[in-house]
């Protein structure tokens, strides 16, 4: 069911619920599979029985049908994955964030100068104590070994076992791809096994490229293996299509601080000289 909160400008709202929304607030009906969710936001007071979206709704819904920039946040771990975002409007920005298990995800309005640190703190980034030395501050193998190692943690169904059985399947798996050797292999086996999650971040804004209408897009990659530190994605380098990728494609990744990810969060989003339309202030 949607909810609101109107202490905070907040929405739980499903993909069927922004679906449903964004037809009624560009004027049409709402299509017939989705009676439902309209009649889910009719009972929660967000809509009224004449199609009408609550005021509480208009800036949310303002900014989801003309975002000037899309970012999109895609996690995974134990638990999952997970989508997560922000669109960027001419007045207002919304930020987005799933919860493992549920339908709804949270929409809320985030002030403009808090941009960087709301996504900041959407890939729980933090200055903790410092992480454990490792042997090496740089692996490479291949995307299909990466992925070997990493089909452990995300099973279907879910493996029950201790925690070194786990560490040897890890290890099994990428040792079987052939191509890491001591330490990389030792270390990678112990990345995988400590990662709480493994992100993307990717902008998308419309733009002029060579006098012409185009899309541009930056984005970047990481682990977060807790103790043993964040490590940048290099190798796939995002943005790139998943129709690109084969079990040979280059996997490496860096070491890094967590100083080193704020910069590329801040990186990530564009100049006002290089939006098509004006846009709010990103910082």
């Amino acid at each position: 069911m949607p909810s609101f909160d109107m202490t905070r400008s907040r929405f739980r709202l499903s993909d069927e619920h922004v679906i449903v929304l964004s037809e009624l607030a560009a004027g049409a009906k709402a299509p017939d599979e989705f009676a439902t969710a309209h009649g889910e936001l009719l009972e929660c007071g967000l809509i009224d029985e004449d199609a009408k979206l609550s005021p509480s709704l208009l800036p949310l819904m303002k900014t989801v049908l003309t975002p000037g920039v899309i970012v999109s946040l895609e996690a995974a771990g134990r638990q999952g994955r997970l989508h997560h975002g922000m669109l960027v409007g001419e007045e207002h920005v919304v930020a987005h964030e799933a919860w493992p298990g549920t339908a709804e995800a949270e929409y809320s309005l985030v002030e403009p100068k808090m941009l960087v640190w709301k996504l900041a703190d959407m890939v729980n980034l933090q200055r903790s104590s410092p992480p454990r030395e490792t042997a090496l501050s740089v692996v490479e193998t291949t995307l299909g070994t990466a992925e070997a190692g990493l089909a452990v943690l995300e099973g279907e169904p879910p493996v029950v076992r201790t925690a070194q059985a786990e560490r040897d399947a890890i290890h099994g798996a990428l040792a079987r791809g052939g191509d890491l050797t001591e330490p990389a292999l030792t270390l990678v086996t112990d990345l995988v096994g400590e990662l709480r999650s493994s992100w993307r971040l990717t902008a998308a804004w419309r733009t002029r490229i060579g006098g012409r209408e185009g899309v541009e897009t930056r984005g970047f990659a990481v682990w977060d293996c807790g103790p043993l530190g964040l490590w940048l994605r290099e190798l796939p380098a995002e943005p790139v299509p998943e129709e690109r990728l084969v079990p040979t494609s280059a996997f490496r990744l860096v070491r890094v601080e967590a100083k080193e990810i704020w910069n590329r969060i801040t990186g990530l989003l564009p100049d006002a000289d290089e939006l098509r339309q004006g846009s709010v202030r990103l910082g």
